[in-house]
């Protein structure tokens, strides 16, 4: 099911939404990754991939790979909007005995291709597939990796990305979550990665750039890495923490932190404040 513009940001508010819920009634768990991801993954599930909440195992789907595993509210609170589960069971999240475990567990839930977890093991996961779907010969098929910026720290990130590169695995497109944040600080202070795109040209990757919360955006450049037949394409998409909750925005603090009820209820009138802009603009 592909969506308009306009329905995309509709969903990405609704994604919001939904994660400072799950995450008030969990009363732990990470803000601002999955906040500042909530464009990316629905211009994903809505916009780009191929795949069916029906037949969560069909063969010929793309399979989607969530390295930085601390961000899965805004991939379960996707997948249920996209139709996977109940809406309902968000809020078990991080529950005893929930589906929603603080980390994806693959065997858990429909819709998880792999058990994340360990930063940058999802890199080399993702490239595993990608390789095997090339040697099965499914050329029909992606991989897309959700990376943080603060997983470029890790040795076996850079392992995989050269794996990659020399197999010019072309069905695979990595998508950097851009933040400048990770959990003890602002990415430049703590270990520096810039210039990003320079060092994965280096690592000889079609490299894109993009705004993170621009869904036109988000959509044509994977849409262009389709086209990329010679080497694998990382998008570094540009994101701000905390999106849509200005409280939130841009703080490192939040990275790791969930709000309490006071907190959630302010998130949440903003959010459904901003709804109503994105619905007066489009009238």
């Amino acid at each position: 099911m592909k969506l308009s513009i306009n329905e995309l940001k509709y969903k990405a508010n609704d994604v919001r939404q939904d994660i400072i819920q799950m995450l008030l009634g969990a009363g732990s768990g990470h803000s601002a990754g999955p906040l500042g991801m909530a464009d990316v993954f629905t211009a994903l599930y809505f916009g780009v991939m191929n795949h069916d909440p029906e037949n969560p195992k069909w063969e010929d789907r793309d399979r989607l790979v969530l390295s930085c595993g601390h961000i899965c509210p805004v991939l379960y609170a996707t997948l249920a909007e996209a139709g996977y589960f109940p809406k309902e069971e968000l809020k078990t999240l991080r529950k005893i005995n929930s589906r929603l475990q603080g980390h994806p567990h693959n065997l858990s839930l429909p819709g998880l291709e792999t058990t994340s977890g360990p930063l940058a093991q999802g890199t080399s996961q993702a490239v595993g597939m990608a390789y095997g779907l090339m040697m099965d010969h499914k050329k029909s098929q992606r991989v897309y990796l959700i990376m943080s910026d603060g997983e470029q720290d890790e040795g076996q990130t850079w392992e995989a990305i050269s794996f990659a590169a020399k197999y010019k695995l072309h069905n695979l497109t990595a998508i950097i979550d851009r933040n400048n944040i990770q959990i003890d600080g602002y990415t430049e202070e703590i270990m520096p990665l810039e210039n990003l795109k320079a060092k994965y040209e280096a690592f000889n990757w079609h490299v894109l750039e993009v705004d993170g919360h621009n869904h036109e955006q988000i959509i044509d450049a994977c849409y262009e890495a389709k086209a990329i037949y010679e080497k694998p394409t990382v998008i570094i998409a540009h994101t701000i923490p905390g999106k849509g909750v200005d409280f939130m925005e841009y703080d490192y603090k939040w990275h790791g932190t969930p709000p309490n009820k006071d907190q959630a209820l302010t998130a949440l009138k903003e959010l459904r404040t901003l709804r109503g802009q994105i619905q007066s603009e489009h009238e």
